[in-house]
């Protein structure tokens, strides 16, 4: 249950005389913003009879457990690194100690370097993600390192003092609930609605397909990127929102994988489950999660790009205008009042019944490039953990005028998770051609590669664009 992200970074001040990393001044600018992000360095512990789970500070907390260098052998090629990212992102944080691990990864072509950063999901969603990128990255490169800010661990709280806090959540949690309630009456009937509607999607199931069933702990890894402007040029050209259009390549996509298993698409119900952000602007900066979902039945069976994608836009509209994810919203916060019993039925529940086939989740990012100290990051692909029954989950991140696709996949479920990624572009390749738009390396320079050399092993993506179509 750990979200991650694969920064690519160019070296920049970084880079010592003899061209490696330096690793130290890097660890000590990360140490000097913690101040910034207290949850950083603080553990959990259960409270007594009911086990529930509460923040404290870690009085061993040793940054240098957290921050770990590694690197690969020069010239480190993207199939390495990608395979790397998969051994990592399959290894589970320690839970005795705050939980998340930041590793630099050297030796990647041209001097450039890595960053993998993994945080469970308990401590942040995809857009506190992106606020705690913030706090390390500035939109100029810097060269001073201020000193970090005295910090002094609290004491841990006494069992005592477990036992009367928990005892406080459970009678004055309820009552705020219902209060605010109360003050805005109006949205009370229709969050119970939107409630009723979200319990009685969570309970349909979804057709098993090949890329659903029992997962392992032993992860693949493989990426994406698009340019932004090509595909908000497919959604000016064919309707819907830019999250539509992604969900219409994820559907192309899909059909082609299972296609290629022999496996048939007609008549799918093949679910994924949308996460939307409930995070309001005075929450911004904040830990933890303010996350809802969507359940999007996506037109697997349907060869048409545009009218899929036609399709699609129907059923997000119908979802904002039944407000499906704020009944989810209203689950979680009475989740926090019943403890664990609703997480158990609903873990059962998972097990036992394939409610969703993946997730795609999408977070938008900063259109400037960021810095990290005088490093300048180049490429963010964010990865999503995978649920009961999932074999793969996709995430996107937008940035600096790119969509990345970050695609966490179960080792033994998908071998084929490169052509996955392949066929992403060839999906929105097709949908493009819908559009009747040219995103030929002429017709479009720079749009869908970026301006250096691709690591080894990395395909050229344009080339597949203008191949694709010429043969369409």
């Amino acid at each position: 249950m750990h979200v991650a992200a694969l920064q690519i970074l160019e070296p920049g001040s970084l880079a010592t005389a003899d061209g490696v990393l330096d690793i130290e001044r890097l660890t000590a600018y990360i140490q000097s913003r913690l101040h910034l992000i207290p949850r950083y360095r603080q553990r959990i512990i259960s409270t007594p009879l009911e086990g529930h789970p509460v923040w404290i500070d870690d009085a061993t907390f040793n940054i240098r457990y957290h921050v770990r260098h590694t690197a690969l052998p020069r010239p480190g090629s993207g199939e390495q690194l990608k395979s790397l990212v998969g051994r990592l992102v399959s290894q589970q944080l320690d839970r005795s100690k705050p939980l998340w691990e930041m590793w630099i990864i050297e030796g990647l072509e041209s001097g450039r370097f890595a960053i993998f950063c993994k945080t469970h999901h308990c401590m942040i969603d995809g857009i506190s993600g992106v606020d705690i990128m913030n706090v390390l990255m500035d939109t100029e490169p810097r060269d001073g390192i201020f000193d970090p800010a005295p910090w002094q661990p609290r004491p841990e709280p006494s069992t005592f003092d477990l036992l009367l806090g928990a005892v406080e959540q459970r009678v004055l949690l309820p009552r705020e609930i219902l209060a605010g309630y109360a003050r805005r009456r109006g949205e009370l009937v229709e969050r119970a609605t939107a409630l009723l509607r979200t319990l009685a999607t969570s309970f349909q199931s979804a057709t098993p397909t090949p890329i659903n069933g029992r997962i392992g702990p032993h992860r693949r890894f493989a990426h994406v990127s698009l340019a932004i402007d090509d595909v908000k040029r497919v959604k000016r050209a064919l309707g819907g929102s830019l999250n539509d259009v992604v969900l219409a390549v994820v559907t192309g996509a899909v059909r082609r994988l299972l296609e290629s298993r022999r496996f048939h698409v007609q008549g799918l119900a093949f679910r994924v489950m949308a996460p939307v952000s409930t995070r309001s602007s005075a929450q911004r900066g904040s830990l933890g999660n303010r996350i809802s979902s969507w359940f999007v039945e996506l037109p697997i069976d349907e060869r048409d790009p545009a009218r899929a994608l036609s399709r699609i836009a129907a059923i997000t509209a119908r979802l904002k205008e039944t407000n499906e994810a704020l009944g989810a919203e209203v689950l979680t916060r009475v989740s926090e009042w019943t403890g664990g019993t609703l997480l158990n039925l609903g873990t059962q529940l998972a097990k036992n019944t394939l409610t969703f086939n993946t997730v795609v989740t999408n977070v938008p990012g900063p259109q400037v490039p960021l810095y990290l100290l005088g490093a300048r990051m180049e490429e963010a692909y964010p990865v999503v953990p995978l649920f009961v029954g999932q074999g793969i989950g996709i995430a996107l991140f937008s940035y600096d005028g790119r969509l990345f696709w970050g695609i966490n996949a179960d080792w033994d479920l998908m071998p084929d998770v490169e052509r996955f990624a392949e066929y992403i572009t060839d999906a929105f390749c097709e949908l493009a051609t819908a559009a009747g738009l040219d995103l030929s390396p002429g017709a479009n320079a720079g749009a869908t590669t970026r301006d250096r050399a691709p690591l080894q092993g990395e395909s050229d993506r344009t080339t597949r664009f203008a191949e694709d179509r010429g043969n369409r």
